[in-house]
């Protein structure tokens, strides 16, 4: 670990030091502070900050730029308390002062046995936590980066890693692991925030001889169905809803015959115990590596003349699904991009409707959407003033290629492969849709090359903040997708923007591949008074 403070930041630091995060404050969502990677347990992305209005989103200017040593393709989503600002890269935290970007402390991991990419930090009380590569759960002092304490949640030589943001409920720190594309078995646990003492898991593949086992062959304990991206929670129902990943192997099914519980799916868990109230599968029996890793979007609207409490899903596989989110009933489903051809449609129980000749074959079946997604896990955002979701779609299709080889598990087989035409490059496109029809109110189309994958931040100013595709940090109108402003960091943007104030300034940062980014409203400096004039004789 090393520290570096000015006296400026020393103060900042001392004149916060006494504060504590606290459940309520979780609870409450973002305002000046931005707590959580969605900014709210319901995943609704949206900042009441209005101080940046689509009046004066124009005259937004760079404040700050810190860059992160030897980063290369920041996924971070910074969390900010009491104008700290804590970001994450591989096996690695920063604590930075949010006005100006000065580094207070630096963790760093070396005791790690992998690395890779990480989505961010939590917080509760005076702990900040992430997740390394090789699955351990890091509790540093927010303070002084010193560790509190590390639990090993995971073996990695069991083709285990982990990239998400850990998720804080009460006084547990909830987390997943990654590993799905080579063989391994999901699982969601539970860790205490005080302690580090693991306090439930549950597995997304029900062992052999458990209900929902016999969807599967004989691949129980390396089926995949990872747990990669956090989740949401409604602390109402005291309810989690967690994303699942693919199966495995991704694009050949014939060693896992059947839907292949809980694979590509949302899972309602008790906080409490883990015990699954309800699931939902979007893709039974997947072979396009369609995960479910998007967010599960919290909101209480009417749903047919009645108050519902419902679950907005954006799918991968290029549906658009809404449920209710206390029973996990499936209610409305409408295709979320145009190019859909693996099904006609989700049929009155919620199940895709097939289209015969789309699975991968040994020659390449070209199917839509392609191995990216129709969406992924950037964050979409819901604004209740305009009353619309906002979120990131890939118009794209891929050829899919099989093969029937034996799996062998943590080898890199993934059952076949994807090849992309140079005639069909694809496009991003940023949709408004109404969210209980999925209806498309406007649509922001992107050029680029389809390298990036931004979220997006809502705020009561009537601003929606994302990226393009080619580059650029974009403001644009909530109610019509008007381009407002934006600004060339020059890099990929593959991660989701977050809005938040410091001494009564409001602020937009992101993330870039290398940089960590800060925006705020240009401040008109007085002229400065000529010097005196000083007469010699």
């Amino acid at each position: 670990m090393r520290v570096h403070r000015t006296l400026a930041l020393a103060l900042a630091i001392c004149a916060a030091a006494g504060a504590q995060v606290k459940d309520e404050d979780l609870r409450a969502g973002p305002g000046a502070n931005w707590l959580t990677y969605a900014g709210s347990y319901s995943g609704q992305r949206h900042s009441p900050l209005r101080q940046i209005t689509v009046a004066n989103a124009g005259s937004l200017v760079p404040k700050w730029t810190y860059h992160i040593p030897k980063a290369n393709g920041l996924r971070t989503s910074p969390i900010v308390y009491q104008g700290v600002m804590y970001v994450t890269d591989s096996n690695t935290m920063y604590a930075l002062d949010a006005r100006t970007g000065r580094q207070i402390w630096e963790y760093r991991d070396a005791r790690a046995k992998k690395s890779g990419v990480n989505r961010g930090a939590a917080i509760l009380g005076d702990k900040v936590y992430f997740v390394t590569a090789d699955v351990h759960l890091v509790a540093l002092d927010r303070r002084t980066g010193a560790v509190l304490w590390q639990t090993k949640y995971g073996d990695i030589d069991k083709g285990l890693f982990s990239t998400a943001a850990p998720l804080i409920a009460k006084d547990k720190v909830i987390v997943g692991v990654a590993g799905g594309d080579t063989g391994m078995r999901g699982y969601v646990a539970a860790i205490s925030a005080h302690t580090g003492e693991e306090r439930w898991r549950t597995y997304t593949i029900p062992a052999k001889g458990e209900p929902g086992s016999e969807t599967w062959s004989d691949l129980h304990d390396w089926g995949g169905a990872a747990t990669w991206l956090s989740g949401t929670f409604d602390p109402e129902l005291n309810l989690l809803y967690w994303p699942t990943g693919n199966p495995w192997p991704d694009f050949y099914g014939g060693n896992r015959a059947g839907d292949n519980l809980y694979s590509c799916s949302v899972l309602a868990l008790d906080l409490d115990t883990g015990k699954m109230k309800w699931y939902f599968q979007f893709t039974p029996h997947d072979t396009h590596d369609w995960d479910a890793q998007a967010w599960p979007v919290l909101v209480d609207l009417p749903y047919q003349g009645k108050p519902r409490k419902l679950m907005l899903y954006g799918n991968r596989n290029g549906f658009y699904y809404v449920l209710d989110r206390t029973n996990g009933q499936f209610l409305h489903a409408t295709q979320l991009v145009d190019n859909v051809d693996w099904a006609a449609g989700i049929d009155a129980k919620g199940r895709p409707v097939l289209v015969p000749g789309k699975d991968p074959t040994p020659g390449g079946t070209r199917a839509c959407p392609g191995v990216m997604g129709a969406t992924n896990w950037p964050s979409p955002s819901f604004n209740p003033a305009t009353g619309l979701l906002y979120i990131m779609t890939l118009e794209q299709c891929d050829v899919y290629t099989s093969s029937a080889k034996e799996p062998e598990p943590a080898k890199g087989f993934s059952g076949g492969g994807v090849g992309r035409s140079k005639e069909e490059p694809g496009q991003y496109v940023l949709r408004a849709l109404e969210p209980t029809t999925g209806k498309r109110v406007w649509e922001y189309r992107m050029n680029g090359p389809v390298t990036a994958w931004p979220g997006t931040v809502s705020t009561a100013g009537g601003v929606i903040f994302s990226a393009d595709d080619d580059g650029h940090l974009l403001a644009l109108d909530a109610r019509n997708g008007k381009v407002l402003w934006r600004y060339q960091l020059g890099e990929v943007i593959a991660a989701s923007p977050i809005t938040y104030a410091v001494d009564g300034k409001q602020y937009v940062s992101i993330a870039s591949a290398t940089a960590i980014w800060s925006f705020g409203l240009f401040e008109a400096q007085p002229p400065m008074s000529p010097p005196p004039v000083k007469v010699v004789r």
